[in-house]
């Protein structure tokens, strides 16, 4: 029987830094955790996957655990993120993704016409993403004695809106504005189905386990200006975010690209607001309201440089932040699989060494 999703945490994730940062109260330290921190870069990494494809991995709940611990025996961070894919969800709804080492995510019969998305199934999450929410309860299991939390997360409605429209990565989306300028109708048909099934996907995520969930809006910021996320966008991330209120865990709201509008992007909603590196973190904090958690935002690519530079950069973003309850040390976007581990280590040791002074 899994857990009533509202409990409150107890024991020692209740003095979890991470959640009492994102609950806006002091924490001991900074917390630190990182987008794709369980990823390419880690040599463990490698030897797990190899002749394995993403999709082999996801759907065995065993493997998807052990990759989620993997950084977390490695160093001191302070949430686990599971390990998954923002596609999965399109696969249950009847689209067919596929993941081609070297080319990137790709859906052999993307969306082209208006009855495509009226043929779009709305499957439970415990049906179709069985998997991710087993591998959810055994890290959870693993990690809950040492205070750690589990993050669950899932793609934003128009990120995956696009992959399902595009097939793949686009550089115009200009597929999906098509549909959306010619097509209103159907849009919000297509949205409102992606809002109901990434809902029901974080909520059974949180009662598998979860701690907190994070959404990614990946695509939003790079194709769209402030109007047309206004109007296309929004109102889909709103009701997102009020629907997963009833799971009485932290959400965070993450899109890159979107410096330009950051205030729209925190009307939708969320209680913490994740950013990218494009403006300096007291800039997009002071925009969203300093009563909301923020969490970013070194540039992933800080970590390729000699540690001067790295914790020249890392001091920046913690001086940005002021030492203001409610910040959460985080990349302004996934690893680079470049990254060197020790970079990381450094990195964790050092927020936490310097926020605890």
């Amino acid at each position: 029987m899994p857990r009533p999703a509202a409990q409150p945490e107890e024991g020692r994730l209740a003095s979890s830094p991470f959640l009492l940062a994102l609950r806006m109260r002091k924490a001991a330290r900074t917390p630190v955790w990182l987008m794709r921190q369980a990823g390419r870069y880690l040599p463990e990494y490698q030897e797990l996957r190899r002749g394995r494809s993403m999709l082999d991995v996801i759907a065995s709940a065993e493997l998807s655990a052990r990759l989620t611990l993997q950084p977390l025996d490695r160093f001191d961070l302070d949430a686990a993120v599971i390990f998954s894919d923002i596609l999965p969800p399109l696969r249950g709804m009847g689209l067919d993704v596929r993941f081609d080492e070297g080319s990137g995510p790709s859906i052999s019969n993307p969306i082209s016409t208006t009855r495509d998305i009226d043929m779009l199934a709305v499957p439970p999450a415990e049906e179709r993403l069985g998997s991710t929410l087993e591998a959810i309860r055994l890290v959870r299991a693993e990690l809950q004695p040492r205070g750690i939390p589990v993050i669950g997360f899932a793609g934003a409605p128009f990120t995956l809106a696009s992959y399902a429209i595009e097939g793949g990565g686009s550089k115009s989306y200009a597929k999906t504005k098509l549909l959306m300028y010619r097509e209103p109708a159907a849009w919000e048909r297509l949205m409102t189905r992606l809002v109901t099934v990434q809902a029901d996907y974080l909520l059974a995520q949180v009662r598998a386990g979860a701690s907190a969930v994070q959404v990614f809006d990946s695509w939003a910021g790079v194709a769209l200006g402030r109007a047309d996320y206004r109007r296309y966008v929004l109102p889909y991330n709103a009701r997102l975010f009020a629907a997963l209120s009833a799971g009485g865990v932290p959400a965070i709201n993450f899109s890159t690209g979107t410096a330009g509008y950051i205030e729209d992007v925190a009307e939708a909603g969320g209680d913490a607001v994740g950013v990218d590196w494009r403006l300096p973190l007291d800039d997009y904090w002071r925009r969203i309201g300093f009563q909301r958690a923020v969490q970013g935002n070194l540039d992933p690519a800080a970590l390729l440089a000699p540690w001067p530079e790295l914790s020249s950069r890392a001091d920046a973003v913690m001086d940005q932040a002021g030492g203001r309850p409610g910040h959460i040390f985080n990349l302004g976007h996934g690893i680079l699989p470049e990254t060197p581990p020790d970079s990381v280590k450094r990195l964790v040791e050092h927020v936490h060494e310097r926020s605890s002074q």
